[in-house]
């Protein structure tokens, strides 16, 4: 297949999942005026997953169109589509049964066919693991998870097809639907773990594309482990679910930036800011909540009220320690987490103040030697000077070409 014709193909793959989604868009509009019954989804709450599915398609159709030869792109492409159809029989149910009674012909099989779309994309889940960024195996000791993924997702997907809530039914079925949705959550896990060991084992590239994958499940787990500790009721459904939009919509955008590799070396930059930023607004957000609380307990002894000037006072505070503490929260996070990179910009500092007042050649040029080799660590370095350089020119170290081979 040529990859003008891949291309097509990924392309109007693309378009199908839009379609569905469009279409899906057009059901939540018509039911928006009438409530849904406890039990299911909002419209307000499926339209704000159908912003959180668009990336997927999109994701798919970018690589499979740009990297014919990565089958990545086309597991992004059937997860979108997996998961477009899953919602549209969800909406299509509701509107079905609750907005228009008897409008649409038997909607309760037509969302049994539809939901089959989330056992696909559910099956899609641990390869989106395993075969990124390559779009192959870690090794070949990772065959037998695959085979095992594979099977378990090809087994759901089959009592789906062929019972009506197989985890319902009871007996053997049940049996056979929770052993493989346990594998493949199970086979997920693991994936996640090949992660690591690709990382270990890569250089270059692939490392920062594992870097940019890394910054996306780092705001994965972190709205996993809201949802487990409850954090939902606090914020409100609506809210979280805006928050697993975007945590979706990151991931996307992590995935196409490493294998499209556009900009893909901002990953180090983006993690720096991010530590620094993030770490600078929770110490701000701590000294402004615990500033306002003290000096309102303090106003409150001294005067029997509360009075603003305890906000006025720890926003005057914040704005003032905002310069000096994102300083310091850079020095530690690059002499924490970017160490090396920290001790060649300490290096060329103190030679750029060596080079203000040293005034002989050779210990110059010793000098600039050294530092070559701590801040580069090159194989070797050499260092050469004109030798028909007038007097001038030496006191002023002019140097002609320097070099070094990594």
């Amino acid at each position: 297949m040529s990859a003008r014709t891949t291309a097509q193909l990924a392309w109007s793959l693309c378009a199908l999942t839009l379609s569905v989604l469009a279409l899906v868009l057009v059901v939540i509009l018509l039911g928006w005026s009438t409530p849904l019954p406890q039990g299911r989804i909002p419209w307000r709450d499926q339209a704000i997953s159908l912003v959180g599915i668009i990336g997927a398609p999109v994701l798919g159709g970018l690589i499979a169109s740009r990297r014919p030869g990565n089958p990545y792109g086309w597991l992004w492409l059937v997860f979108g589509l997996g998961l477009a159809l899953q919602l549209l029989g969800e909406s299509y149910t509701a509107f079905a049964l609750v907005v228009e009674p008897g409008s649409v012909p038997d909607p309760r099989t037509i969302s049994r066919v539809l939901g089959l779309g989330g056992q696909l994309a559910l099956a899609c889940g641990p390869f989106l693991l395993l075969l990124f960024p390559t779009g192959r195996l870690p090794s070949r000791r990772w065959r037998p998870l695959a085979w095992i993924a594979g099977i378990s997702g090809a087994v759901l997907f089959a009592l789906f097809l062929l019972f009506d809530n197989p985890d319902k039914v009871g007996g053997t079925i049940t049996a056979m639907t929770i052993g493989a949705v346990f594998t493949i959550f199970a086979s997920i896990v693991i994936s996640a773990l090949s992660l690591v060991v690709r990382y270990r084992r890569a250089g270059g590239v692939e490392r920062q594309q594992l870097k940019w994958f890394a910054l996306a499940a780092v705001l994965a787990a972190a709205y996993i482990v809201g949802e487990l500790t409850g954090l939902k009721r606090l914020v409100g459904g609506t809210a979280w679910n805006l928050l697993d939009a975007a945590t979706n919509t990151a991931l996307y955008v992590a995935v196409g930036v490493a294998i499209l590799r556009h900009r893909l070396y901002d990953i180090d930059l983006i993690i720096n800011r991010a530590l620094v930023y993030g770490s600078l607004t929770v110490l701000l957000a701590t000294t402004y909540v615990g500033s306002v609380v003290g000096l309102q307990a303090i106003l409150r002894v001294l005067s029997g009220q509360e009075s603003t000037l305890a906000v006025v006072a720890s926003t005057l505070a914040i704005a003032a320690l905002f310069s000096p503490l994102r300083r310091r929260v850079q020095g530690f996070v690059d002499r924490r987490f970017y160490r090396r990179k920290y001790d060649a910009a300490k290096t060329l500092s103190a030679f750029g103040s060596r080079l203000r007042e040293e005034t002989n050649l050779d210990a110059l040029s010793d000098n600039l030697v050294g530092v070559a080799r701590r801040t580069m660590q090159p194989a070797h370095v050499s260092l050469w000077l004109r030798s028909n350089a007038e007097p001038e020119a030496r006191s002023a170290a002019t140097i002609e070409q320097f070099g070094h081979d990594e």
